[in-house]
């Protein structure tokens, strides 16, 4: 229940009810696996110090009880790296993601779905230092275990075509960007509940590469559509909010 409430965008009953479960557990199991779902509820939050906190401790029972190259470890490198990377900190996310990667390799078959969230983070750590073509690299490699090893209208599809629409958009290639975000779009509007955050990181970046391609109506209705979307889906004082009204902003004075 707790996990459908998150994937459907429902972050703060998600976690009371993972509180409520953490205070009644009764194994180190169970404090690790509601740990593990209130890191990635702080994360989507934007509380990436308590995120960290929850990851690390379920690192340090994990480490405890597991093998070296078990997948498990894997997950709770990966996920400590998507904290690190959200703040800024890229050099401790790509080594947190380099090591739950070193572990896949190792422990996974070479087309399985977690191998494909792996060079998808390293990714979006190579995008966010600005090293666009080895990102472009990684998010490609991405999707292609993901074409394989899902199905045609699974979220993790639609953020690779997102990522990737990004890509293209910080290297000036406005019209693959937009057809990218548009892939992304339509996967997500199948998969997904109509307030879902991730349609909002779609509607924000077609917003964006109309920007860049000076159509600003257009740029600030898809704008809007974000801002609407996280308005309704996450805390008032989320980077996501800051963001898209940025946006809108400087559209609106393009305008």
């Amino acid at each position: 229940m707790g996990l459908l409430l998150w994937k459907l965008g429902e972050n703060n009953k998600a976690e009371q009810l993972y509180n409520m479960l953490l205070n009644e557990a009764s194994n180190e199991n169970d404090e690790s696996y509601c740990c593990h779902c209130l890191g990635i509820i702080k994360h989507n939050l934007g509380q990436y110090n308590e995120a960290i906190k929850f990851y690390q401790k379920v690192l340090d029972i994990k480490e405890k009880t597991l093998p070296p190259n078990d997948p498990d470890l894997a997950s709770s490198y990966n996920n400590i790296g998507a904290v690190y990377d959200n703040m800024g900190e890229y050099s401790k996310a790509f080594s947190s993601y380099e090591r739950s990667l070193e572990i896949r390799k190792i422990a996974l078959p070479p087309n399985h779905p977690d191998l494909a969230s792996s060079y998808l983070n390293i990714g979006v750590v190579y995008q966010n230092m600005g090293e666009y073509l080895k990102a472009l690299s990684s998010y490609e490699r991405s999707l292609e275990i993901q074409k394989i090893a899902l199905p045609p209208n699974h979220p993790d599809l639609a953020t690779s075509y997102n990522n990737i629409g990004m890509v293209y958009d910080n290297m000036g290639e406005y019209s693959k960007a937009l057809s990218s975000y548009e892939q992304s779009l339509e996967i997500q509007k199948i998969a997904l509940p109509p307030n879902h955050p991730d349609l909002a990181h779609s509607y924000n970046g077609i917003g964006a590469v109309y920007d860049n391609m000076g159509e600003y109506s257009k740029a600030f209705s898809y704008c809007e559509k974000a801002q609407d979307i996280w308005k309704k889906s996450l805390p008032s004082n989320h980077p996501h909010i800051a963001l898209v009204k940025r946006n809108i902003d400087k559209v609106k004075k393009k305008m």
